[in-house]
């Protein structure tokens, strides 16, 4: 914990310099300050790259009423919006700009495994007693980065609702979990792009409510067949697999939360 610490601060210093003494420090091998992801410059509108994703992958949750953070490496207009929400939501600087102050909170938020402190992929995975992220209609490497992404929309509406727990009943499910639980067969759940979730501290239409603003295209709450004991959220516009991309569907009736 010691050793992480202060290779965090090394980088933060690193990236505060002006940018000459960058140049001259960014020659030596980068330092790793994070056991799962290290970001070794300052990110903004117009920048492009892998760290860039990694970024958009952690705010993807800040996305704003209606509106997704597209996992595509380019620092547009949406992933800015963002990173001001997030910056926001943890009472840091807004501006807008990934710099030290932002990493080092996303470096707390985040396990050597890229998953959020308060989720885990066991706690996301197979379902039906079966664990693990293969059988399902996507390879298993790409059905857990989907679960990834998932587990960071939650975060944010974990944070969102007052940073009290949130529990997923249900993540993904290989295609046999979900025959067995007479899933639908286009689920969400089968892409590890879905989560079922209950709070003991905030209510179904809190929680359906405030996934709005989540990055959530698919929302089913109270008032929908089958969802009153619990709301399910998922990324059907992000996810190409389904033959649904680019929809919107939300319906939790008993809490005002519909497509308009």
């Amino acid at each position: 914990m010691r050793v992480n610490t202060l290779k965090r601060a090394a980088v933060a210093f690193v990236l505060a310099l002006p940018g000459a003494a960058i140049a001259a420090v960014v020659a030596a091998p980068a330092a790793h300050a994070d056991g799962c992801y290290t970001w070794n410059r300052n990110l903004y509108q117009g920048r492009s790259g892998s760290d860039v994703r990694e970024l958009q992958v952690r705010v993807a949750g800040w996305a704003g009423n209606r509106d997704i953070v597209e996992t595509d490496g380019i620092f547009g207009p949406k992933t800015q919006a963002a990173v001001r929400r997030f910056q926001q939501a943890y009472g840091l600087r807004v501006d807008g700009i990934a710099g030290p102050e932002t990493y080092a909170k996303l470096y707390e938020l985040q396990d050597n495994d890229c998953t959020p402190r308060h989720f885990s992929y066991t706690e996301l995975d197979g379902g039906c007693g079966q664990g693990g992220y293969s059988g399902g209609p996507l390879p298993a490497g790409e059905t857990r980065e989907n679960a990834l992404r998932t587990m960071w929309k939650l975060e944010a509406l974990r944070r969102s609702l007052g940073d009290k727990p949130l529990y997923v009943t249900s993540g993904f499910r290989s295609n046999a979990c979900n025959n067995q639980v007479g899933g639908a067969s286009d689920s969400q759940h089968l892409y590890g792009t879905a989560a079922d979730v209950v709070s003991r501290t905030s209510s179904l239409c809190e929680i359906a409510r405030d996934a709005r603003t989540k990055g959530f295209s698919g929302i089913f709450g109270p008032g929908y067949p089958d969802h009153d004991d619990h709301v399910h959220v998922d990324s059907r516009r992000e996810n190409n697999d389904d033959g649904i991309r680019n929809s919107t569907s939300w319906s939790a009736p008993d809490c005002g939360v519909g497509n308009n």
